[in-house]
């Protein structure tokens, strides 16, 4: 597998009233996201839900509603935050919103509960445990990825 970021940081907000005239970054957002086999999201958590930089991307990339590109993709949920739980609320919320929008969100949860010991200076997993569950993790994402695109051949 191979990962690309895409950027959210640059929409505006979303507003019907721009559908006539997307922005670009709106543009190039919703292209990148469709040409992605799979999605794999990475979130902190916001009073117990997902960010509004987040929820905004995902709602310029639920419209127009035959463009969604959301719908059928294969898409995994992760994070991490300080707290014992480790953005599971919000996690569920955003599991709940991608359902949806027709997405196909891996079952399991993947929740990283933040520690300063987490990540080594050049930001690799440093806990061994951690990174070993978070590596099942992707591999587990990458045969569902891999199970849904043979599926989709096979139509």
């Amino acid at each position: 597998m191979s990962f690309e970021d895409i950027r959210i940081d640059d929409m505006p907000m979303y507003n019907g009233d721009l559908e006539g005239a997307r922005p670009d970054t709106v543009n190039r957002f919703t292209a990148a996201v469709a040409a992605c086999d799979a999605v794999l999201i990475v979130m902190p958590e916001h009073n117990r839900s997902l960010p509004a930089l987040l929820k905004n991307a995902i709602d310029w990339g639920s419209k127009p509603s035959d463009k969604n590109v959301w719908r059928d993709k294969p898409a995994a949920i992760t994070g991490t935050s300080p707290g014992a739980i480790g953005t599971a609320v919000g996690q569920q919320h955003l599991r709940q919103i991608l359902g949806i929008l027709g997405a196909t969100v891996m079952g399991g949860e993947a929740y990283v509960s933040f520690k300063p010991d987490l990540l080594d200076a050049e930001g690799n997993i440093a806990n061994e445990s951690t990174r070993v569950f978070l590596q099942a993790f992707v591999d587990r994402f990458a045969v569902l990825v891999g199970k849904l695109a043979s599926h989709a051949h096979d139509s």
